[in-house]
């Protein structure tokens, strides 16, 4: 029987960089509006919902007919708060699709849902998505998270500097992405573990898995994933791009 996968979209009201973003206008539609029709246009995702702590996005959320469900304000990352929402899902695997990222690829969150179901290793707990870096600065940009792999394509390391150095000549640079899957124990488990020393300092979340010795299977999406809203300025290229589509 095929597991039941579902999505959670979590969406925080008060970023640093631009309060109020997941229901930032996009052409008519707020942005959470698009990641969540992004979300469930890939295929095998059997549900979604988005999670927030803040009133402002559920009433959106309630106007637009979107599931949302109500989480703790006091979460360290968005899977922190993904996990608390987990003892309320109907579901196997739980995919953690991030809220500013309205032009997502419905594959890309597929692919990354495979990547957890078909794993039989009971020392990976999730998935994650990568593509490959081919602009030189992305490779040093710290905003752009990089990822070395062992051989059989588990996370060995991540890191905001740009990973791999090319002592021995040229490497490949990885870009982590922030789209995880999760079965629903190692969710729980996620949740169980304290942040450590690398996770608080590179403000990486998958980093808690790896210093606590769990696996992550790394799954390549294409390279089309999306753009990240971060700031005002990205939230006008996003614009500008799906005015053009």
């Amino acid at each position: 029987m095929a597991p039941r996968i579902v999505a959670v979209i979590p969406c925080r009201f008060g970023a640093s960089r631009f309060p109020g973003k997941p229901i930032a206008d996009i052409n008519g539609k707020p942005m959470l509006w698009h990641v969540y029709q992004q979300t469930i246009a890939a295929e095998g995702i059997d549900a979604a919902t988005i999670a927030t702590d803040d009133d402002r996005i559920r009433k959106v959320c309630e106007v637009l007919d979107l599931p949302v469900l109500m989480t703790r304000s006091d979460h360290a990352s968005g899977t922190d708060r993904v996990a608390e929402c987990a003892a309320r899902l109907d579901a196997d695997i739980i995919v953690n699709v991030q809220g500013d990222e309205p032009m997502i690829e419905p594959e890309a969150i597929a692919r990354v849902a495979r990547g957890i179901a078909a794993c039989d290793d009971p020392n990976v707990q999730a998935s994650n998505g990568y593509n490959e870096i081919s602009s030189p600065s992305d490779a040093i940009d710290t905003n752009v998270v990089k990822v070395v792999m062992t051989v059989s394509g588990l996370a060995m390391a991540y890191s905001r500097l740009p990973i791999p150095y090319p002592k021995g000549g040229a490497v490949r640079h990885l870009r982590q992405l922030g789209l995880y899957a999760f079965r629903r124990e190692g969710l729980e488990r996620f949740a169980s573990l304290k942040p450590g020393p690398l996770e608080q300092a590179e403000g990486v979340e998958m980093l808690r898995f790896v210093e606590h010795g769990y696996g992550v299977q790394m799954v390549q999406v294409p390279n089309d994933e999306g753009i990240p809203v971060d700031t005002p300025a990205d939230l006008d290229r996003v614009r500008a791009l799906m005015a053009g589509h």
